[in-house]
Order: structure tokens, then sequence, then C-alpha cells
């Protein structure tokens, strides 16, 4: 039995009104990947299964870790409200929620930090109008972890860039950072950092997906409506969703390797 829910469960829209404009897509082919590979996701699989099994016995988990002592709940609302940055490894994340899919509590939007490029004059701007506009670096979206009430990650979703603002990279280089994301220190919570680091590791074929699918969906757009900025565009939001399960992945992992894990 999971432990209690975090927060009272959000009112969201139904499937079918997100999935009209993201697809749900199709899980990857695990099979398809060598052995070496399958290993190490399962060795982050169960990392995250062992933090779960640790919070749970204490009627925790980890989106009521990350609520924890942040006062009334609110739509929208960053929290952390500073958001989670480790500076070794410019990984950053926030968790909010506002409608999305059914089942859904929120979501953890997850970034990586890294130099800003050079603005021409052309494009400067009030900082007091961007927040981001005196930083020496700006965050660049990775993907979204969707999570229910009672802490576990039931989906992953790819944005349009206006959904978060920051750097935008086309899927490969995107991609090329996945390995990076890891939020190595305690605050606000150890395990919470732990089991969000190790889902870039268990779910990374996922991700991969998501993202190519990403720029898929960005370019026929963009074809469709010539002259148009795509990545403004406030009638894309989320450009495809996959369902996920660490148990599931798990167990299929532990199939595809045998009994003792190592294939």
């Amino acid at each position: 039995m999971k432990s209690a829910p975090a927060i009272p469960a959000q009112q969201v829209e139904g499937p079918e009104a997100l999935l009209a404009a993201s697809p749900q897509l199709a899980p990857p082919a695990l099979a398809a990947l060598g052995k070496r590979r399958l290993r190490a996701m399962l060795a982050e699989g169960l990392d995250i299964l062992e933090c779960f099994r640790v919070l749970k016995k204490g009627g925790l988990n980890i989106v009521g870790e990350v609520l924890r002592g942040q006062g009334t709940f609110y739509e929208y609302t960053h929290y952390p409200q500073d958001d989670v940055y480790d500076r070794d490894t410019r990984s950053q994340y926030y968790y909010h929620a506002h409608r999305g899919m059914a089942g859904e509590n929120g979501h953890f939007h997850t970034f990586i930090r890294l130099p800003r490029e050079p603005r021409p004059a052309s494009a400067a701007h009030d900082a007091a109008d961007d927040p981001d506009a005196a930083d020496e670096d700006e965050a660049v979206h990775l993907v979204a972890i969707s999570m229910d009430a009672y802490g576990w990650p039931i989906g992953l979703f790819a944005t349009n860039r206006w959904v978060t603002g920051g750097g935008w990279l086309a899927a490969e280089e995107t991609i090329g950072l996945l390995p990076e994301f890891c939020v190595d220190h305690a605050d606000p919570s150890w395990p919470v950092n732990r089991c969000l680091s190790a889902m870039f590791g268990l779910f990374r074929p996922h991700m991969e997906m998501l993202l190519r699918h990403r720029d898929g969906v960005i370019a026929a757009r963009a074809a469709a409506l010539p002259g148009s900025d795509v990545l403004e565009d406030r009638e894309l939001e989320i450009t495809g969703y996959l369902p996920v399960s660490v148990e599931e992945t798990v167990a299929e992992l532990r199939a595809l390797l045998g009994k003792d894990g190592r294939g």
C-alpha cells in the first residue's frame, strides 16, 4: 500500500484533452539495447525503489518531501520556491502543479544550466522583465516528470520552449545533456534528489524518444505555419507524453537480463 497523499489531488483535465495536442507515445523497445546499458538502467531503478522503500517506512514520499515546510500549496508556484540547484553539475529542478493528465498531482521540471549565448544589441531588454537576463547562464529544459498524489512517477513529457523559457537546444544536443543531470546534495531531501537523478538513468531511452519526437512536432508545425515563431506558439504546449512505471520497468529489465541481473 502506498503512503498517504502528499497533498490533495488537483483538478485536472481528462487525458483526451491533453493528448489531443500531445500524443501518447509507445514505449521504447528496451530489448534492442545492449546488456551493459540494461544493467546500468537496472541499477538506477533499484536505487529508486530503495529510496521509495526507506521513505515509505516513515510514511513519506518524494512529493511530500519537496513540499515539506513550504506552507500553503498553490498551483503554479515553484516548490521549493527558489528551485533546487547543484552548482557542481549545473542541474536544476522544481515541482509544481496545474492542469495535467488524469491521475497527475503535479510534475517536476528538470534543467541543465549552460552559459548564456551573447545577445545582439537589438535583443537587449530590461532585466526586470526577465529574471534570467542578469544571470551568467540560462536553464535548458530537459523533460518533465509527472507524479501522482502518492509521490510515484507516472509519466514523462516534453514541452515547447515558451512553457519554461530559458535556453533551447535541438534534440540531439539536449540528449547529450541527459547523463549530466544529477543533484548530488541533500537539500531539500537526499532521497528526492537521488530518485530524480536515477530516473535519468532508468528512463533515458524514454527521454531520448520524447526529445526526438518533440523536434519532429516542432518541425511539422513550423512547416504548416511558415513565418510563425513556433517555439512561442501558445497553442503548442506539450509535444508528447510517455506513461512510465519504475516497478514495471525494473521487472522488464530483470526479465531481459535474467534472474541475476547480469544477462
